[in-house]
């Protein structure tokens, strides 16, 4: 990496700080030395909360260790792996990294990690039907491929027998989706109750029995069992077998093979039989590529009623590249991605690849990239001049003020302290620039 001089360094940091990926750097002794905005909406802390702190205090990994300190131990990069880990409030994260070691005269002095946020947090459903506040039914789910037709067949019989279901599949794949659609096709009952397995929190169980108290044919998900200590799925073993006596339903997830999960003791076996009536495989995307873009499709209709815009479909290229990545977050990572795509659309009926967010592009079309400041660079290794970066900057802080005011521009203006017309003054220019481009 070329030494960086002492008058760039305010416009690198600028860069760090607003980038549309999280950064989170640390030293070789594991300490956090970089910490940029976008890290601190994905994880939930600040630089502060975690500089004295070691990464496995303040983070629960699911399976393997954390990839950045993977990356310290062997010094090797680490690339477009999907973790999923919870921080100390018991909140769900999923990123996609890109993780990097640092040398410095040949020495290793430490890790480097690109996050891309594919995050369901605790009872936010990101799917594109849920937006809408529709209710989930078997019809208004993609189902092309082979597999998602064998997966809505079973799912019916389910719903018809009303056996307790266990869903398998990875984060992503649409569980809450399907269990949601047993739920409607086996009773006309609204009360369709999630439960979030992700912590280890004592009084989880009988919170959920507090507010089902009273409460006749509800519907109870429980998601992700195989995250419970030991001693709740123990309890949640005697609840459901108690609510099994009543007219309550339940249904069951994990996010990998349950025969590896009771090995590894994961997975308590009794709690398994509970559920395994009926086990319901979801296959990830990048097995079932067909789903992709009857999902676009779906996406985008929904789009057009709700927003009144015109876009139609993407163009070839973009069809292309959409079929040609294997999606690791499924089709939570592909919604998440439309919704960048979508915030600023104007009048284009097609979504081309000039409207693909950077770290999307810098990944699809410069795959050979391998230093860790490529996501400010072209792949010629050309530093990406100032004016350009700073324009990627704030258009991505634009549409995401946007879109965290569900397109309203008037509360957006307000939120970002601007009048309404500069910031639709702003948004025309970031469209013209993009044309040109």
């Amino acid at each position: 990496m070329n030494t960086i001089g002492t008058d760039l360094l305010p416009f690198y940091k600028f860069a760090a700080e607003y980038a549309a990926v999280g950064i989170h750097a640390i030293d070789i002794k594991g300490k956090t030395i970089l910490y940029n905005q976008k890290m601190k909406e994905i994880e939930g802390f600040d630089y502060e909360e975690l500089v004295d702190r070691s990464l496995l205090e303040m983070f629960r990994f699911e399976h393997h260790e954390s990839t950045l300190l993977q990356v310290l131990q062997s010094g090797k990069a680490v690339l477009n792996v999907k973790q999923t880990y919870w921080n100390r409030k018991g909140q769900e994260i999923t990123t996609i990294n890109d993780t990097y070691p640092v040398f410095s005269d040949g020495n290793l002095i430490g890790a480097i990690e690109m996050s891309q946020d594919v995050t369901t947090l605790e009872k936010v459903v990101y799917q594109p039907l849920k937006k809408y506040e529709e209710p989930i039914t078997f019809s208004s789910i993609t189902a092309i491929s082979a597999s998602m037709k064998r997966v809505i067949g079973t799912a019916e019989k389910a719903a018809t027998m009303k056996l307790p279901v266990l869903l398998i599949g990875e984060s992503g794949t649409g569980k809450e989706l399907i269990a949601e659609s047993i739920h409607w096709a086996s009773s006309s009952n609204d009360l369709f109750y999630t439960l979030y397995c992700h912590g280890t929190d004592g009084d989880l169980i009988n919170r959920m029995q507090e507010d089902l108290a009273g409460k006749q044919g509800a519907t109870v998900f429980c998601e992700r069992i195989d995250l419970l200590p030991w001693p709740l799925q123990a309890r949640l073993l005697e609840m459901v077998k108690e609510g099994s006596m009543s007219d309550t339903y339940f249904i069951a997830s994990v996010g990998e093979d349950p025969v590896e999960l009771i090995a590894s003791k994961k997975l308590m076996k009794e709690l398994y039989y509970f559920f395994s009536a009926i086990t319901i495989q979801i296959e990830p995307v990048r097995n079932r590529k067909e789903d992709i873009m009857p999902f676009v499709a779906d996406y985008l209709s929904r789009h057009r009623m709700r927003f009144g815009s015109v876009v139609e479909g993407l163009t070839p290229e973009v069809a292309e590249l959409f079929l040609a990545y294997d999606w690791p977050g499924n089709l939570k990572e592909l919604e998440l991605l439309l919704d960048d795509v979508t915030s600023l659309l104007t009048t284009e009926a097609l979504i081309s690849a000039d409207l693909l967010p950077q770290h999307f592009k810098s990944k699809m079309l410069d795959k050979d990239a391998q230093n860790p400041e490529d996501f400010l660079v072209h792949s010629g290794k050309d530093l990406i001049p100032l004016d350009d970066y700073l324009q990627e900057a704030e258009a991505y802080y634009l549409k995401k003020a946007l879109d965290h005011h569900s397109g309203n521009i008037t509360k957006a203006a307000a939120a970002l302290g601007m009048s309404r017309q500069n910031l639709q003054y702003r948004l025309r220019k970031i469209k013209k620039n993009e044309a040109q481009t």
